[in-house]
């Protein structure tokens, strides 16, 4: 396989019994043997995408002192400004070459508390933009765990309760111009995503490239108007390596290109903090016996971004 399947989700939510159908089985195929999918017809207005990317330009242009007013590294990056080179892939200790802005959770829940948005004085679509596109990307989201859930013969409503309202993120990332000889550094290093599952819309530039089971890097271009899916870690553990989580990396540009930025903005999908991961029943067999403690969402979430540098 040299390339990622491409879906169309009006199959799903619009189509046939017999499309709904074709769609879940493509779709659970797809995440068995790569974890990655690119979905068409996902009904996120491309205007409303393109805002987005224009302020996130335009926050990352502004001066450094602007951008460090809305740090938040006290708090763990999970909302506002995480500098460049902060965060690092797992089992490595060179810095990405990215800084990245959070979105968080707009809802709130009674037994827990989410931090609360930032808001960027110096833009005044800023923060309209992000949480249009927060709140399409999560609508978007449930209707693929809805396919994922009768893949792995759950009800198709198995996973609403437990997303709604969750702690999910939108990440706006910029990687600035390459200026001289990165070494051993690059856009983001070879990682798996934490949550249930990813949506990445609209990428400026390639360099994203997914490692496959034969342990080929496939490069994702040509994706246009496409939202690309991915697998976590949090959907690997509840399927007890059912669904792949796939190691993914951002690689450098040529040497030519190194002076163009890129911009990505994917959106990671979360359940509720206080939402159990354990294993499905289903997914255990004999041949394939329980590999994972149980743990709630956030008890893995704290770990792994202990892992990756965000919090001590």
């Amino acid at each position: 396989m040299q390339s990622i399947p491409k879906l169309d989700l009006s199959h799903f939510t619009e189509g046939s019994a017999e499309q709904k159908s074709q769609f879940v089985a493509e779709l659970g195929n797809a995440f068995e043997q790569i974890g990655f999918v690119a979905i068409r017809n996902h009904s996120i207005p491309s205007d409303t995408l393109k805002l987005l990317y224009q302020e996130v330009a335009n926050f990352f242009d502004l001066p450094e002192t602007a951008k460090l007013k809305y740090d938040d590294s006290e708090g763990g990056g999970q909302r506002g400004y995480t500098g460049f080179g902060k965060e690092h892939a797992k089992n490595r200790n060179t810095g990405d070459l990215k800084e990245f802005w959070h979105f968080g959770q707009y809802e709130t829940l009674e037994d827990h508390s989410y931090p609360a948005n930032k808001q960027v004085a110096e833009l005044s679509n800023f923060n309209r933009a992000g949480e249009d596109v927060f709140r399409a990307l999560e609508n978007t989201g449930v209707q693929m765990l809805r396919a994922i859930a009768l893949h792995l013969k759950l009800d198709e409503f198995y996973f609403d309760d437990r997303v709604t309202k969750g702690n999910s993120i939108l990440r706006a990332i910029h990687y600035p111009p390459i200026t001289e000889d990165p070494k051993d550094a690059i856009r983001a290093g070879e990682h798996e995503d934490i949550n249930l599952i990813t949506l990445l819309v609209g990428a400026s530039a390639d360099g994203l490239e997914v490692l496959n089971k034969h342990n080929q890097w496939i490069g994702v271009t040509e994706v246009e108007d496409h939202i690309v899916v991915n697998v976590g870690d949090m959907l690997q553990r509840l399927t007890n390596d059912q669904l792949k989580s796939t190691t993914h990396r951002v690689v450098n540009p040529p040497q030519s290109q190194w002076g163009k930025p890129r911009y990505s903005i994917p959106f990671f999908l979360h359940p509720r903090p206080n939402v159990p991961l354990n294993t499905l029943p289903q997914c255990i067999t004999g041949e394939n016996p329980k590999k994972y403690s149980d743990c709630t969402a956030m008890e893995f979430l704290l770990e792994r971004l202990r892992e990756i540098g965000l919090i001590k």
